[in-house]
């Protein structure tokens, strides 16, 4: 009897040993499945990394519907505005139609390349982050301009918003420059309008490559992805 429970439970032990590694592989093969096909789907610089947890998988594969699943990428490209350093945690992913997500959470960096575009089409400036903001330097009128600049999400879109100005060597009120040049400092906002629909922009924070935004959602759309 003895010897008999001994090999009944290394039999267990061979079966559970199995189900671990076909769980896996079967963990593996939905996680390359979905970054071959979010790279398809969207424009993403280089291979998107996927990771589902939860264990074990099977349950979840059943029941059509994924637990807990990160998604990140190096750069995704949003209707001609490019983020990076992209990770999206997303719950209760369906995997049947209508295809939806519970809860989704995005983090990406606007760079400061794109924010540099976006105000050098009002005032000709170059923008780099100082400290906790940016600073965009230029010329008016042949005069030497710095303003910083200080990011935050109005109504879930993202702009920048004029913090201090100096002109020349002197610091001046915004309504103190010359010309429109006022107007065209006022408002300015970066467009990210590539977000998947449900997804509300929430927070910009400044970090050293630019301005690092966080947006969420709940029962999310996935066919309404960009």
């Amino acid at each position: 009897m003895g010897k008999g429970l001994v090999v009944g439970l290394v039999a267990l032990g061979l079966v559970g040993v199995g189900a671990y590694v076909a769980d896996g592989f079967a963990r593996d093969s939905a996680e390359d499945s979905a970054a071959v096909l979010l790279s398809q789907r969207l424009q993403v610089d280089g291979t998107p990394d996927v990771r589902i947890d939860g264990f074990p998988f099977f349950p979840q594969l059943l029941a059509r519907s994924l637990d807990d699943v990160r998604v990140s990428a190096r750069g995704v490209e949003l209707e001609g505005v490019e983020v990076t350093d992209v990770v999206v945690d997303a719950t209760d992913v369906s995997l049947d139609q209508p295809y939806q997500v519970g809860t989704l959470r995005l983090e990406a960096t606007v760079p400061t390349s794109t924010v540099e575009q976006v105000v050098a089409d009002r005032v000709p400036v170059d923008v780099a982050v100082d400290g906790g903001m940016l600073r965009a330097s230029g010329e008016i009128l042949g005069i030497p301009l710095s303003a910083g600049l200080v990011p935050r999400v109005v109504d879930g879109r993202l702009q920048v918003d004029v913090q201090d100005v100096t002109l020349g060597t002197g610091e001046l009120r915004l309504e103190d420059l010359p010309g429109d040049v006022a107007e065209r400092l006022v408002g300015i906002e970066v467009p990210l309008d590539g977000l998947p629909a449900g997804i509300v922009l929430e927070q910009a924070v400044v970090v050293p490559d630019g301005v690092r935004v966080t947006a969420s959602g709940t029962d999310v759309d996935l066919e309404r992805l960009p």
